[in-house]
């Protein structure tokens, strides 16, 4: 049986923090699904197909091929995690304050959906400071974000944000 893995998030926009994480959970697992969250209540900067669409991007320059898969989910990150066929969900941890965060959300998930174990990767030292909130906030302030996200994703963020919607 293939050890795979679920990585949720929004992915708004995918961060250089993001890709390394995924990288390196392909050493650790024959698989690894990113779940990307459509969540009604909330007005992301990228529509999910455009989430979507980025993420696959990125994903295809790593050249991993069939061990990596895109996928939008609106239910439960563990229900995901179950229908897609993972044994783990993955969860990044930039610091002190993500571990509090994702310990008591581990605990939640455990108490619904035992079998499903949570692995947190630490952040590398070079990503650690990457939030893609900040990213959001200085990109929509007009700082170059190109430090922090992969070059087609800074292009798609300028694009974003020279539309007259925005």
């Amino acid at each position: 049986m293939p050890r795979i893995a679920f990585y949720p998030g929004s992915f708004d926009p995918v961060t250089l923090g993001h890709m390394d994480l995924i990288a390196r959970a392909l050493h650790l697992f024959d698989k690894v699904i990113v779940g990307v969250g459509v969540h009604p209540g909330k007005t992301p900067m990228f529509s999910a197909v455009e989430r979507i669409a980025m993420l696959k991007a990125e994903i295809a320059a790593l050249g991993v091929g069939a061990a990596l898969d895109v996928v939008p989910f609106d239910n439960l990150a563990v229900d995901a995690a179950i229908q897609n066929g993972a044994v783990a969900l993955l969860r990044g941890l930039r610091d002190g304050t993500d571990l509090d965060y994702e310990m008591q959300m581990a605990g939640m998930n455990g108490t619904m959906r035992p079998a499903l174990e949570t692995v947190f990767l630490p952040a590398s030292p070079a990503h650690r400071h990457i939030a893609a909130t900040f990213v959001r906030q200085i990109a929509k302030m007009g700082g170059d974000v190109g430090r922090f996200v992969p070059p087609q994703v800074a292009q798609a963020i300028k694009q974003k944000l020279a539309s007259p919607a925005n």
